[in-house]
């Protein structure tokens, strides 16, 4: 007969083993990965200076975006190929938002736009310039950079950074450590 806990803990290390290996094998090689759909809007890869922060609830304060470090006056580009939803003013800064055929949407800003809202745009096309002003930003100007799946009320906010495979899997314990 087991003590109690050996089950439990037992279990636990082998979910954690199993997931870890779905994982692993669920992640292709560079060798035979598929192209990517989306690159990041500022070249070259910037620093990311304020990191994505989802809140509880969607009414809550949170960070529903990354905002990257740059320069103001260099070109954003859209993230991935699709048709410029909106182009335009909102709370007074330009903003410029990208629908993608996956059904994302990009956002970003301050951005003074170069497109038009129904322009057809491609991964890596020029959407605008960055402007400065965007408020908290430690650095000369910021990108926000956003990402959403759906809008209003049904919006889920996604970590952008994710789109370029720059968000780690880390696999926590279930449980505390067996002594």
């Amino acid at each position: 007969m087991r003590p109690t806990g050996v089950h439990t803990s037992c279990s636990r290390t082998a979910l954690a083993a199993s997931l870890f290996l779905a994982i692993l094998c669920s992640t292709p090689s560079q060798g035979n990965a598929a192209p990517r759909t989306y690159s990041a809007p500022l070249s070259p890869r910037p620093t990311v200076v304020t990191g994505f922060d989802a809140p509880e609830k969607r009414w809550q304060p949170g960070h529903r975006g990354v905002d990257l470090a740059a320069v103001p006056g260099v070109a954003v580009s859209a993230a991935g190929a699709g048709r410029v939803r909106f182009a335009g003013r909102v709370a007074g800064r330009p903003v410029v938002s990208v629908q993608h055929p996956d059904g994302l949407i990009t956002t970003y800003e301050p951005v003074e736009a170069s497109v038009d809202e129904g322009d057809h745009v491609y991964r890596g096309e020029p959407i605008g310039t960055l402007v400065a002003g965007h408020p908290g930003c430690p650095t000369l100007a910021c990108l926000h950079w956003g990402a959403r799946r759906g809008a209003g009320r049904d919006a889920e906010y996604l970590n952008p950074l994710g789109l370029l495979g720059a968000v780690r899997v880390r696999l926590k314990p279930l449980g505390p450590e067996p002594p």
